[in-house]
């Protein structure tokens, strides 16, 4: 249990948290949302000591052991895959590696034999003798196939080491678990077995994600960040939000109540201030206005960027048509192999799977921006088309403001119209005139969906649009998503995302296409289709992920 009695923390005068008062208790996960900038992640920080609060008390029971999912992905380089997961177990690791060093003197003496029988006691205890077979289990599940597990760390790439970091992190049953975006980097099929491990470890987790459906799953109380404090809820995030909804609504309408009161008091006020006779009735009226004003607080500093895609014109029946077509990346493996595809009037098409540099080539293809090796493609003469790709850094490239930046994309010129779509974006007053090579990565997606809403396309390409946003502008682009009358093509790795958008899924995979309408849980759900993934997967080493 980890019990946060009255801490703050100060960040240039400005206070993060203010008396935190909050216990976390085994048994619960519990999901830490709040805005950007709120202090989710420097939370986590605190809790696990790499970031000193200013005052108040953390205490954890003791002798319960925390284990945190790191975020430096080159601290392990020097050490193989399956010594940095059980490095997470710090004493299993010890007792590990004195055993081995024992075992490897040249002069075994006899209080090395003593010491060694200690040891093999003590690594027994401690579950050594199932580590590695657990340790294995543990990275094939987290999508690390089996030809990785013996490799250095250095040999690996980002998203392979972040699923042995989330593995040393989970390894050996810690009581206490922090983790700080641990979906990042994985699959949808990694997402789930993570959500399964989670389900049933019977500890205390503490978690930061904005992954909607995985906050759903695993969270049973939300915590949330705002205004310094953290609020609890009893349930995971979605009750947080209905519930957020209901409050939100209650303080506009008291806000409302109190204004009209407001307003009475204050003519009262005026009217009889001077009157000596309703001097003391006037004086009471204001000391109330006083209190009415104070209280006056905002329920939330939360932000969501309206979003809406208008259409210039309806779509034709005669949509998308891909033939043939056949694409290699840059080292020549084959992504596309005789790919076909026809796109209806009514499609709302999800393309999952492991295989995102493949679906991305797809993207960029018919999209204009590459070209197929081989095949065709043809666009009904009625659609009209946008695009997100999933690597927008070469549109950023370049001196112009956001203003300057958004203006290549509108047919209105004025500068109050085009800073009319970035202030839906939440890019208000000066923040429309800052540089947009100096732009986060969440900023330059904002900045791209400004460019899409601009556009008013009856077709919309979204490749991992989800990635860098805050919950709130996910929440908004979804529903701008699920209201929008045209064709939509994407892929993400945002559950919630696939499932309430997609009205048909189209999964890529090394040995052929499965093609279904329906939706993205009764696709995952459909044994045929399970059985059929397996044959198509079958043999195959080839896991590019999300």
């Amino acid at each position: 249990m980890i019990t946060v009695s009255d801490v703050s923390l100060h960040f240039s005068e400005k206070p993060l948290f203010k008396n935190v008062n909050i216990k976390f208790t085994a048994g619960n996960c519990y999901g830490i949302i709040g805005a950007n900038g709120a202090g989710k992640s420097t939370f986590l920080k605190v809790l696990s000591g790499e970031i000193e609060h200013d005052s108040g008390d953390i205490f954890i029971t003791p002798g319960e052991r925390m284990a945190v999912l790191s975020q430096n992905h080159f601290a392990f380089d020097e050490f193989s895959v399956k010594d940095t997961v059980l490095q997470g177990y710090p004493k299993l690791h010890q007792v590990s590696k004195e055993r081995d060093e024992i075992y490897s003197k040249a002069d075994f003496t006899e209080e090395d034999g003593i010491r060694s029988a200690e040891l093999e006691a003590e690594f027994g205890e401690l579950g050594g003798y199932e580590a590695e077979n657990q340790i294995e289990q543990m990275l094939s599940g987290l999508g690390l196939e089996e030809k990785f597990h013996d490799k250095m760390m250095s040999e690996l790439d980002e998203s392979q080491k972040v699923r042995v970091l989330l593995a040393r992190a989970l390894f050996g049953n810690p009581e206490i678990l922090l983790l700080d975006e641990p979906t990042n980097g994985l699959d949808l099929e990694s997402i789930n077995w993570l959500e399964d491990f989670l389900l049933n470890f019977q500890n205390t987790v503490i978690v930061v994600s904005h992954d909607r459906h995985f906050l759903n799953t695993v969270c049973t109380v939300t915590c949330d960040i705002d205004y310094g404090k953290i609020t609890q809820f009893a349930g995971n995030y979605d009750f947080w939000y209905q519930m957020s909804q209901i409050l939100q609504k209650q303080a506009k309408d008291q806000k409302k109540k109190n204004e009209e009161k407001a307003k009475d008091l204050k003519e009262f006020i005026q009217r009889f201030a001077s009157n000596a006779a309703k001097s003391r009735q006037a004086t009471s009226r204001k000391k109330v206005l006083e209190k009415l004003e104070l209280e006056d607080l905002p329920v939330t500093s939360r932000k969501f960027p309206y979003v809406h895609f208008a259409i210039d014109r309806e779509i034709g029946n005669n949509v998308l048509e891909c033939r043939k077509l056949n694409s290699k990346d840059e080292d020549g493996l084959q992504l596309l192999k005789d790919f076909e595809l026809k796109v209806n009037r009514t499609d709302k098409i999800a393309f999952v799977g492991v295989e995102h540099n493949t679906i991305s080539s797809l993207f960029d293809i018919i999209a204009g921006e590459a070209k197929a090796d081989s095949g065709e493609f043809f666009w009904g003469q009625t659609t009209s088309m946008t695009y997100i790709a999933r690597d927008n850094n070469k549109y950023f490239d370049n001196d112009m403001n956001i203003t300057e930046w958004l203006k290549q994309f509108s047919k209105e010129q004025d500068d109050a119209y085009v800073r009319g779509f970035l202030g839906r974006m939440l890019f208000s007053g000066d923040e429309s005139l800052k540089k947009v090579k100096v732009l986060s990565g969440g900023e330059k997606v904002r900045c791209m969906l400004s460019k899409m809403m601009l556009q008013n396309a009856n077709v919309l390409i979204l490749d991992d649009p989800t990635n860098h946003l805050d919950l709130e502008a996910i929440e908004s682009l979804n529903q701008a998503l699920v209201s929008f009358p045209g064709v939509i093509l994407f892929t993400s790795h945002d559950h919630e995302f696939i499932q309430t958008i997609a009205n048909r899924i189209v999964e890529i995979t090394p040995n052929g296409v499965i093609d279904r309408m329906m939706p993205f849980d009764d696709y995952m759900a459909d044994e045929q289709i399970k059985e059929l993934r397996k044959e198509y997967y079958k043999d195959s080493d080839r896991r590019i992920k999300f």
